[in-house]
């Protein structure tokens, strides 16, 4: 079964069910219809984005930073200090705060979701802690650190006393100035990290694992070089150890990494279930076709299947904001209709444009957009009563038409078989023009029998012979950011 994973804003979107029903609303007593509707919308897992503690230290600082303010005066004219909670990643425990139903809250939330078919996956930050955390205090060997003052480096008084911790980052931006940077070459880091990813396993069904790849030995000491370390550093990887020892327990326990640089095979190979595909994303948001068809023919099957596909998260603006409806469609097909993980985003469904700064524990109230929630309602109804996500899949590499016509370069497209004979097509015209190509299709038996096509999308129906398909292929014609989901049976 590949995984249909809906991201939610925890602490806005528990503000916002208190808003609309007039009383507090925490983990502990989210309505079943929120549970009935995920369910129906044929959702496996949910990710509840935002769900630790954060503390007064990390929460003054996003008080005080002038782009989240501007940002907030933006979006959210009149919001007061309470709307600010802080970066969820800047964890002060990995517990999570009363105001959001507590621990107790978390189980019994948990225990919903099972009852209706899903799995809780929550977040993992193992590069950085926030400045809020006890650690800091009781623990400062595990960070890295300078014994005198640099950039990048904060003063934190501890029993031996004072200590230049660096904050967290990654090698390509400035510091997260709310965050201490743990030290993956010391064994008792590791250590102490492992034991935390533990504890957090035993209260979910899965953790998407933030900037995973920044722990990976190679990229970890070139990152921290310039930062002195005398002691014995490991040789395997973290990743190598931490995920078999969670595996150990939780058989089916998933991880996700948040992944780019193009190192997402490695991720895989270390023992990650899926890992985002950015490429993929990048492609799809800034309309290229071919770039988006050459990516899926550039790499394994394997890679495929174990990659999360997306359109837009928490991190990335919204996709309504940069793609017409038509556009849109054709690309969240592609996104549902691929192997792998498949990520939703709360608000994508809807059309939301606003992208929340993670900081804050609210936002505006943005009307539905009819034309995008007709959209995502027909994909998401249509797609259960198919093979999609739960069948056997090859992702199809398209054939030209006839000699100069390039346009089989803009489709992409998947075949999934859950019982034969049946089986189903996702097709994809991802250009803003007609284009044209064959398919071959690799089903067994196809030449055997004549077909009966149906497009479930719309009302196409056809019928072709199974030794013309097995011989030549699907001709496919489709308009402009065509998407279609046909269905194959017998002739009877």
């Amino acid at each position: 079964m590949n995984p249909l994973l809906y991201e939610i804003n925890t602490r806005c979107w528990l503000r916002d069910l208190s808003d609309a029903r007039r009383r507090p609303v925490t983990l502990a007593n989210v309505p079943d219809d929120e549970f009935v509707r995920w369910q129906g919308l044929g959702f496996t897992h949910l990710w509840l984005m935002g769900v630790w503690t954060t503390g007064p230290k990390c929460r003054a600082m996003s008080l005080a930073e002038p782009n989240l303010v501007r940002t907030s005066d933006e979006i959210l004219p009149g919001w007061r200090d309470e709307d600010v909670g802080g970066s969820p990643y800047a964890i002060a425990d990995y517990k999570v705060p009363r105001a959001l139903g507590g621990e107790t809250g978390l189980a019994k939330f948990r225990q919903k979701l099972h009852a209706h078919g899903l799995k809780l996956v929550l977040d993992f930050v193992p590069n950085h802690l926030g400045l809020d955390h006890h650690w800091l205090r009781e623990r400062p060997d595990l960070f890295v650190q300078s014994p005198v003052e640099v950039p990048g480096t904060f003063a934190q008084e501890t029993a031996t006393g004072v200590r230049w911790l660096a904050h967290g980052k990654d090698p390509y931006f400035l510091p997260w100035n709310d965050t201490v940077q743990l030290d993956y070459r010391r064994f008792g880091t590791r250590a102490a990290m492992q034991e935390l990813l533990l504890a957090v396993a035993a209260r979910c069904d899965g953790v998407r694992c933030d900037m995973a790849m920044l722990l990976l030995n190679d990229v970890f000491a070139k990152t921290w070089e310039h930062f002195p370390h005398t002691a014995e550093t490991p040789e395997r990887e973290f990743w190598a150890d931490a995920i078999p020892a969670v595996k150990r327990d939780h058989p089916e326990f998933l991880f996700l990494a948040e992944v780019y640089w193009d190192l997402e095979a490695r991720m895989q190979e270390l023992g990650f279930d899926y890992s985002y595909d950015k490429r993929l994303y990048d492609e799809l948001f800034w309309r290229n076709a071919a770039g988006a068809q050459r990516r899926l023919r550039d790499v394994s099957r394997e890679f495929i299947a174990a990659s999360a596909h997306f359109l837009e998260n928490h991190d990335e603006p919204r996709i309504a904001a940069q793609l017409l409806p038509a556009e849109h469609r054709a690309a969240a097909l592609v996104t549902l209709g691929l192997p792998g993980m498949r990520l939703l985003h709360e608000g994508q469904l809807t059309g939301a444009r606003v992208k929340i700064p993670v900081q804050l524990a609210r936002r505006p109230v943005e009307p539905a957009n009819p034309e995008i929630t007709k959209i995502y309602d027909a994909l998401l109804t249509v797609l259960q009563r198919t093979a999609v996500g739960r069948g056997q899949t090859e992702v199809l590499s398209p054939r030209s038409a006839w000699p100069d016509n390039p346009t089989s370069e803009n489709f992409i497209i998947a075949q999934w078989q859950a019982q034969s004979p049946e089986f189903d097509l996702v097709v994809v015209n991802l250009a803003p023009h007609r284009s044209q190509c064959y398919a071959p299709l690799t089903v067994p038996g196809l030449a055997d029998v004549n077909w009966s096509m149906r497009d479930l999308l719309g009302p196409e129906r056809y019928e072709r012979f199974g030794v013309d398909l097995a011989e030549q292929g699907l001709y496919l014609d489709l308009p402009a950011y065509g998407a279609q989901v046909i269905h194959f049976e017998p002739v009877r």
